[in-house]
């Protein structure tokens, strides 16, 4: 835990930063390089690390190699394992904020509830959970899209007078030994901590309502020989990173280019069923009727081995209602349980809460996404000047690392602040027409990927207007290219003292997602 750096009470800053995970702590940090230093970053948590820090479920860990999940300006020849578990993930994270002096910038424990755009002072008034008011000329999201807890609707969950938590809130507190336990939900975090708990406890029952895609996780210990080299000769690391890299973004080929490739990966994962579970039975549970990609494919050696064992069971039937010290499922059959577990994930596709972000004449965020989160280069949305998101819509990936998309929108943030300084800008503002036809090009795109034919219903969609809010559909270095510079043409700008408008009249609307 930290010594929050920074006195409480109201702040005035060039730019406001919120979240201080790979997103928030990344910006930070390209600002520190550039001699920008008039910058705070709030974080509601006690430290930094963001996801890294709230998931602390058992058995924790990333699904992309430790060597590419990392920044390219600070690789960590430390790494203990391939894929390095949360424990790891976090340290790094504190590390790069004590290496590169941002510190001193951060307010831990500073929720912040409410940021309004002051149209006649050109700044957003950012209010925090003790009431407090900051000012910042430029305000940037490194929120991200996995930050709020997803709950499913259980009726009777309210009348349950076990225990119940979110994998994100793991309460470590609550000795689940002999215990009988029920989890709901079998995604990325569930595949991870059921085999952790299996073995402690009484009796699992899993309730799945769809099969994840699993395949082998090709993980293993870094030998001291291998870290020694690695900081020895950075550039054999260097070269490792690039081969992971190279390796991970061929898959875009099969996510997005020609989805028919899935059918030929997907028989590996068929063979992984078979090699881990016998039961015909349990293994036809398992099997998902979908194409493999179109919900996120997910690593694991031991989950399917957990499954097998005699104190768990696989429940496919739904849950019907949830009483005192029992679950009944659809088909009527009652379990007594002691705890239940929400392995849910997060409401991805609704990152900003109504009530929280208001833009040019007091528009609520939310009513600017009607069909779901939309924005220009996954950064910047109509009405809301000043206003930039790391990792914002459109920017997730399912084949590669997020790190790199990551430090693609920092590079483009940065350089839209070198622009408005050089130009002495009072604000910046993507244009309707511009954001418009960009999403157009992406939606169209998105149509022909997996996720949009593979047969299935995910939480890459939004729930009303079925439209993919959190995918790029595409290979990683082509969002690179796009965001490698600002675009100033694609934007409204207003110089300082004086009303009328910079840039050209009519701005772009070409189909530009890439």
């Amino acid at each position: 835990m930290y010594e929050n750096p920074a006195p409480r009470g109201p702040t005035q800053h060039r730019v406001a930063i919120i979240g201080s995970g790979f997103s928030g702590l990344g910006m930070a940090i390209r600002l520190k390089q550039s001699g920008e230093h008039d910058f705070v970053v709030f974080e509601k948590e006690g430290g930094v690390g963001g996801t890294w820090r709230v998931n602390h479920y058992p058995g924790c860990a990333c699904d992309v190699q430790s060597h590419l999940y990392s920044y390219s300006f600070e690789p960590n020849p430390r790494w203990s394992r391939m894929f390095a578990p949360q424990p790891e993930i976090k340290a790094y994270l504190e590390h790069c904020a004590r290496k590169y002096g941002v510190l001193p910038h951060l307010r831990f424990n500073t929720e912040i509830r409410s940021a309004r755009w002051d149209e006649d002072a050109a700044l957003w008034r950012i209010t925090d959970a003790d009431g407090i008011e900051h000012t910042a000329k430029v305000l940037i999201s490194g929120m991200g899209g996995l930050s709020t807890p997803a709950y499913p609707d259980v009726p009777g969950i309210e009348h349950f007078k076990g225990k119940t938590f979110h994998s994100q809130q793991w309460d470590h507190d609550f000795d689940l030994t002999s215990k009988r336990v029920a989890v709901i939900g079998t995604g990325a975090s569930a595949i991870q901590f059921v085999p952790q708990i299996q073995p402690k406890v009484a009796r699992l029952d899993l309730y799945q309502r769809t099969p994840p895609w699993i395949v082998p996780k090709p993980d293993r210990a870094i030998t001291a020989a291998e870290k020694t080299v690695f900081e020895n000769l950075p550039f054999v690391q260097t070269a490792l990173r690039a081969a992971i890299y190279g390796m991970l973004e061929s898959r875009a080929l099969a996510f997005s280019v020609e989805p028919r490739i899935m059918k030929l990966a997907q028989k590996m994962a068929e063979a992984h069923i078979r090699r881990q579970v016998e039961d015909p039975v349990l293994r036809a549970k398992l099997t998902p009727d979908y194409t493999m990609g179109c919900k996120r494919v997910l690593i694991s050696d031991d989950y399917y081995p957990a499954l097998t064992q005699p104190n768990v069971e696989v429940i496919t039937s739904g849950i019907r209602e949830v009483r005192a010290h029992s679950l009944i499922d659809t088909d009527g059959v009652e379990r007594e349980v002691d705890a239940i577990i929400f392995g849910t994930g997060f409401k991805a596709t609704d990152p900003v809460p109504r009530g929280v972000v208001y833009g040019r004449d007091g528009r609520d965020l939310v009513d600017a996404w009607p069909q779901g989160p939309e924005a220009y280069k996954g950064a910047a949305v109509a009405g809301f000047p000043n206003l930039f998101f790391i990792m914002g819509p459109n920017t997730g990936l399912g084949h590669n690392s997020m790190v790199y998309m990551i430090e693609s929108q920092i590079a483009y943030v940065a350089d839209a602040l070198k622009i408005m300084d050089r130009r002495r800008l009072r604000s910046v503002e993507v244009h309707p027409a511009a954001q418009k036809a960009y999403n157009a090009s992406l939606q169209e795109r998105l149509q022909k990927a997996i996720w949009s034919v593979g047969g299935c219903k995910s939480w890459y969609v939004h729930p009303v207007s079925g439209r993919n809010v959190t995918l790029w559909p595409g290979f990683t270095w082509q969002f690179r290219r796009a965001t490698r510079r600002f675009d100033p043409l694609a934007y409204t700008l207003k110089p300082a003292g004086k009303p009328r408008s910079l840039g050209n009249a009519r701005p772009s609307t070409a189909r530009q997602p890439a």
